[in-house]
This record gives structure tokens, sequence and C-alpha cells, in this order.
């Protein structure tokens, strides 16, 4: 048995091990390249360790691309938005489904579970209309208002709060706080491990989408970094050189917010669908 369990973890870890091989492969590639020339990368080998190694594609695009920072600080207003944002509106639309009773309740989950299996490409068009007769095309709003709610997370704050022990509300009630002091005092401080999952899948989800801000955005100084970094691919030639720099500190970001987070990240998708 012992042999059986110890050749089956093994496998596993072997399993695991070429996966993330086969992920990171990419990334270090990526990473090789932006530290080369164009000439080097176009020529068709294929060297991790760059054999000239330069730093101008980094002082190319932070200092010489006049727009490059407007597009980080662009992302990263948007991102930050819309990640605020969705915190407070799921959470509160979460928590009300899970906990308070008003008429129409059972309807309402059953419209946001059916907002679930709705593409996101089906509503592309209705969206352009509607933020063109609003005058929000080529604005941020046009961007942030509306990513400010999400279906997915609504639905997954509510299995949060389902589990969430009552005893505390009960406790904070007796002490003569409402439900918004109750939900703003006790219940969000402790709710860390799913808001904290629910900011790392939003503030991604924010971050990489090029689709949104292609139909909404139009002026490049508006333009997001996805958005920016196609306009380094013309069409006679891509500046690989360029796109792989800008990509690494595009990845950056990302990466500090899952690092920030990931203590509380496994708790906040372990909730359970008791009811």
């Amino acid at each position: 048995m012992k042999k059986r369990m110890g050749f089956g973890r093994g496998l596993l870890y072997t399993i695991l091990a070429i996966y993330a091989a086969v992920t990171l492969i990419p990334f270090l590639w990526a990473l090789s390249s932006s530290f080369k020339t164009l000439q080097e990368i176009v020529s068709g080998a294929i060297h991790f360790i760059p054999q000239h190694f330069t730093f101008d594609n980094y002082k190319t695009i932070l200092l010489e691309q006049k727009l490059f920072p407007r597009w980080l600080f662009n992302s990263l207003f948007v991102g930050i938005s819309v990640t605020l944002l969705n915190l407070l509106f799921n959470s509160m639309a979460g928590y009300a489904l899970a906990r308070l009773s008003f008429p129409g309740k059972k309807a309402l989950f059953i419209c946001i579970l059916a907002v679930l299996m709705i593409p996101g490409q089906v509503t592309m068009i209705p969206n352009y209309l509607i933020l063109k007769e609003l005058g929000w095309l080529n604005s941020y709003q046009g961007l942030i208002i509306p990513g400010m709610i999400n279906a997915t997370f609504i639905f997954m704050m509510r299995q949060f709060f389902i589990n969430f022990p009552k005893e505390l509300e009960e406790a904070a009630a007796l002490d003569g706080l409402g439900k918004f002091g109750t939900f703003f005092r006790i219940v969000m401080p402790m709710a860390k491990p799913a808001l904290a999952a629910q900011a790392i899948f939003v503030f991604m989800g924010s971050w990489n989408d090029f689709m949104k801000p292609l139909i909404v955005l139009s002026d490049p100084e508006l333009f997001t970094l996805p958005l920016g970094l196609n306009s380094f691919k013309g069409q006679y030639i891509s500046y690989w050189n360029y796109i792989m720099a800008a990509s690494m500190v595009f990845t950056l970001p990302v990466l500090l917010i899952y690092a920030f987070f990931n203590k509380y990240f496994m708790n906040g998708i372990s909730f359970t669908n008791d009811k």
C-alpha cells in the first residue's frame, strides 16, 4: 500500500513538474527576449540567454515612448477603481442574498445565475450602444461603471456569507449595531479571505482586458496597457523587443497583487455550497 501511495505521489509530482515547466518556459523566453535586440528575436534562433544583452528596450518604452507611462497609469486607475467597486457592491449584494429577507429575493438570485450563462460577447454591442447614448465612449467611466459589479462574485460572496457565523451578527445586534454597522464593522473585516480572492480575480480581469478598451476607447492618451501594446505592431513590422519589455512591466503589478493576497487566496476560494 505504501509503495502504491509513493508511486502515485511521485507520478503526480512528475506531472505537476512537467506542467510547471510548460507554463514557465514561455514566460522565461519572453523575459529573456525583453533584453534582446529585434534582430536577434526575429533571427529564428531560440536562446534563453541573450547573445547581445541590452536594456535599450526598457529605456525606449519608459523614457522615449511618451504615452507608455500614461497607459500604465490608465490601467492602474481603471483596475484599482473596478476592483474597489466590485469588492463593495458584490459583497453588499452577496450579503443581502445570504442574510436579508425581501420580496423577489429568489427571483433576483435566479436572474443572477442566468446572467452567468450569458457569454460576454453577446453583450458587447448592447453595451456599446448604451455607452454611446450616455456619452461615455472614450472615457474612464465607460470602462469603470459597466464593470463595477460581477454576477460571478456576487454568487461567490453569497456562498461565503451563507456559512458566516450568525452568532457574531446576533452579538453585534445586541450591542446596538444596525445592518450597515454589522456589515461594515463585523462582517467585512472577517471576510478578508473571500475579499482577497475576489480582488485578485477582478483586478486580473480588468488589467488584462483588451476587448472592452478596444470598443470604448479611441483616444491614444486614454488607452490601457493591453491596447497600448498593440500599437507596437505595425503593418509591415512588429517591434517584438519592445512588446516583450512592455509585457514584463505589464506583468509586474499582477504578480505583486497575487503575492500580497496569496495567504488569503486558498481560504477565499474554499467555500462550500450548503444552501
